[in-house]
């Protein structure tokens, strides 16, 4: 019998994670820092993330050095061209490109 639930339901049915946006609660506050910092700019910005983006670069980085989330690279990430000064490393990004073609002489 199927108490509580219904009788249509696929008992060999296995729920599978997603691609994306799930990850480990970070339960030791190792990237809190970081989080508050940038909970507090989307605040000073009515929730607006553009202004924010390096302390997300930073906060993303810190959550995949510490095996928080999977790592990544920033361009899948929409975080590519954003400087990561604040977050202390741009590993995983190439340097920008020159503004000015090479010459052929």
């Amino acid at each position: 019998m199927s108490f509580g639930r219904p009788p249509s339901i696929n008992i060999g049915f296995k729920p599978t994670a997603p691609d994306r946006g799930s990850f480990p609660l970070d339960h030791y506050g190792e990237c809190k820092e970081k989080m508050v910092k940038y909970m507090a700019c989307l605040k000073e910005n009515s929730s607006t993330s553009t202004p924010c983006r390096a302390l997300s670069k930073g906060y993303l980085d810190c959550r995949m050095e510490k095996g928080l989330m999977e790592r990544d690279e920033w361009k899948n990430l929409g975080l590519n061209n954003v400087d990561g000064k604040s977050s202390g490393a741009n590993k995983d990004s190439s340097p920008p490109p020159s503004d000015s073609p090479p010459s052929k002489k």
